[in-house]
C-alpha cells in the first residue's frame, strides 16, 4: 500500500512543539499510518537549494495539507508574504483537500495578517479551534478517518447502515411502519403499502444489517428508540429573555422516532410564539398568521433531526429567545458544502442518507438540497431576517430571527380592522385544534389543516385531549372507529373559539 504524504504548514516557531505532536500521533496510531506518512520542513537535511521551492514542490505533491495558524504571521518575503500563507495559496491553487486548525479562540491578540488569513481559510472551508496538542491530535484523527472513508480508502459501514446493538425485530412498530408507509404510498407513490411484512419493508429501505434492524431502521420506527440511543432525543427550551438563563420557563424533553420527534418540536415552538387571528369575513374558518412561518420552523428542525450525527453523545436543542429562535445539532457540515454555500442553489449531502429517505418519502424532506432555500425564502416573505447559519464546537447551529416588537406593532396598527394580535406563550395543542374546526371535519383534514404528518402524536396531543377537554365530540360517538367519523365543536370549543376572534 502507497501511504499518502500529509503537509503540515511550516517555520512558524510558536506551532514546533504541535507539528512533531501531530508527526508522532500519526506515526504511532495503527490506523493512520497504514495510509499516511507525515512531511515536517524542518526535517529536511540542508541543501542548496531555495526554501521556498521546497516547500512548495512538497505541497504540490502531498495528499492533504494540514494548515497550523496560531497567533505569528512568521517571515515574510519581499512581497510581505509568509510561507504559511504561500502553502496554503499552493494547496488552494492544486485543489489539494486541506483541513485547517487554529490555535486559540481569541484572536484580538494575533498577528493581523494571521488574522486576515483566517479569514481567508474560513471564507473557502471549515476551521477548526484547538487549545492545546492533545485536542489538536483528537480532531486530526477525527478529519483523517472522515478523509479516508470518503475516498473510500478505509471501508466500513456508516453510522445509519450499521446493525443497532441488542435491538432486534421486536423492538420495531409495525404500527409505526404501517402509517409510513401509507403515507409514502399517498405522498410519494412508493410501492409498498401497509401490511407489508416487516422484514420486507425493512429490506427494500436499506434498514437491515444482515437479519438486524439498523440504527436508522430504530430511529424511524423504534418502538422506544432513545432505549437504545440515548441522545437521540430533542430538548426544546423557551426563554422570555435574549440569552440563556435559569430558571428555564417552560423545558421539555421530547422521546419518540424521528417523525414525533420533528411534530413535537415544531409544536413546542408554534405553542410560544405569537400569532394573530383574523375575522371570518371571508369564510367560516378564521385565519391564523404566526409570527414565524411554520413551513420555515418545519425545515430548520428536520435540518437537525435528520442530519445531525447520532454518534455524538450531545441532543439536538430548540431554543426559543426573546428576539430569535436558534436549534443546534451535533455535527458539522460536510467538507464539500460550506455556510455560503447554503444560500445557493447546492445538492442534498445527507450525514444519514437511511434516515433522510425515508423523511423523503413521508415529505418531511425534499431530495433537491432545497430546504434551506426554501426557508429563506420563506422568511423573506415574512419580512423576517434571513435565517443565519454557523459551526461552533462541533455543533450546526440555525438561527431564524423573530419579529421586532416595533415591527410586530407597525404590521398590527395597519391591519386592526382585519386582524386581532394577540400573544398566546401557552396555546395549547387541543385549542389550537379548536380553532381550526369548521363545521364537521374528518381526522385527516384536521391534521393536514393542523400540518402534522404523525398520526400517533396528532391523537394522542391534539384530538384526545380535545374530546376530553369537552372543546370537540364526535358525530358518530357510538362507533369511535368508523371511517366515516367526523368530528365538530362542542358549545364549550364555540365559546373558546369565539373569545379568541
Amino acid at each position: 500500500m502507497v501511504n499518502s504524504t500529509i503537509f503540515i504548514s511550516s517555520v512558524q516557531k510558536e506551532l514546533a512543539e504541535e507539528r512533531r505532536a501531530l508527526r508522532a500521533f500519526v506515526e504511532g496510531d495503527a490506523l493512520l499510518r497504514r495510509f499516511f506518512t507525515v512531511f515536517l520542513f524542518e526535517d529536511l537535511p540542508a541543501a542548496d537549494v531555495r526554501a521556498d521551492e521546497v516547500y512548495l514542490d512538497e505541497v504540490d505533491r502531498c495528499a492533504l495539507y494540514v494548515g497550523l495558524f496560531g497567533a505569528e504571521y512568521g517571515f515574510e518575503d519581499a512581497e510581505g508574504v509568509s510561507p504559511t500563507e504561500r502553502e496554503f495559496d499552493r494547496a488552494t491553487r492544486q485543489g489539494k483537500p486541506r483541513l485547517i486548525f487554529v490555535k486559540g479562540a481569541d484572536d484580538r491578540a494575533r498577528h493581523p495578517k494571521m488574522a486576515a488569513l483566517i479569514r481567508k481559510a474560513g471564507e473557502q472551508l471549515i476551521r477548526r479551534r484547538f487549545g492545546g496538542a492533545s485536542e489538536l491530535t483528537t480532531a486530526l484523527y477525527a478529519s483523517l478517518v472522515e478523509h479516508l472513508e470518503r475516498t473510500g480508502r478505509l471501508r466500513t459501514k456508516p453510522f445509519d447502515a450499521a446493525a443497532c446493538p441488542e435491538a432486534a425485530l421486536a423492538d420495531l412498530s409495525t404500527e409505526k411502519l404501517d402509517l409510513f408507509l401509507s403515507r409514502a404510498q399517498s405522498q410519494r407513490g412508493y410501492p409498498l403499502g401497509p401490511g407489508t411484512p416487516i422484514e420486507a419493508a425493512l429490506a427494500h429501505l436499506n434498514l437491515l444489517d444482515g437479519d438486524l434492524p439498523s440504527h436508522a431502521a430504530v430511529l424511524l420506527f423504534g418502538r422506544q428508540p432513545q432505549r437504545f440511543l440515548l441522545t437521540s432525543e430533542v430538548k426544546c427550551m423557551h426563554f422570555h429573555g435574549v440569552e440563556v438563563r435559569k430558571p428555564i420557563p417552560s423545558y421539555q424533553i421530547y422521546k419518540g422516532t424521528v417523525f414525533e420527534l420533528v411534530d413535537q418540536a415544531v409544536d413546542f415552538v408554534m405553542s410560544k410564539i405569537n400569532r394573530a387571528v383574523g375575522t371570518r369575513a371571508l369564510g367560516p374558518q378564521a385565519p391564523v398568521d404566526y409570527e414565524l412561518p411554520r413551513e420555515a420552523v418545519t425545515e430548520a428542525i428536520v435540518n437537525a433531526v435528520a442530519h445531525r450525527d447520532y454518534a455524538s453523545n450531545a441532543s439536538v436543542q430548540v431554543m426559543l429567545f426573546g428576539d430569535r429562535l436558534e436549534i443546534w445539532n451535533p455535527g458539522e457540515l460536510p467538507p464539500s458544502l460550506t455556510l455560503a454555500g447554503l444560500r445557493r442553489p447546492h445538492a442534498s449531502i445527507p450525514r444519514n442518507p437511511l434516515i433522510a429517505e425515508p423523511m423523503f418519502l413521508a415529505r418531511y424532506a425534499e431530495k433537491a438540497g432545497s430546504g434551506i432555500l426554501d426557508m429563506i425564502a420563506r422568511c423573506r416573505e415574512a419580512n423576517l431576517p434571513a435565517p443565519e447559519f454557523r459551526q461552533s464546537e462541533g455543533q450546526f447551529i440555525q438561527t431564524l430571527g423573530r419579529p421586532s416588537r416595533v415591527a410586530t406593532t407597525e404590521v398590527t396598527t395597519e391591519v386592526t380592522t382585519e386582524v386581532t394580535p394577540e400573544v398566546t406563550p401557552e396555546v395549547t395543542p387541543e385549542v389550537r385544534l379548536a380553532h381550526v374546526l369548521a363545521g364537521e371535519m374528518s381526522r385527516q383534514q384536521l391534521q393536514q389543516k393542523l400540518g402534522l404528518r404523525d398520526e400517533k402524536h396528532f391523537r394522542n396531543a391534539y384530538l384526545q385531549p380535545a374530546l376530553d377537554a369537552g372543546l370537540i365530540e364526535m358525530t358518530i360517538p357510538d362507533k369511535p372507529r368508523s371511517s366515516k367519523q367526523k368530528y365538530r365543536l362542542t358549545a364549550e370549543g364555540a365559546k373558546k373559539v369565539t373569545k379568541a376572534t
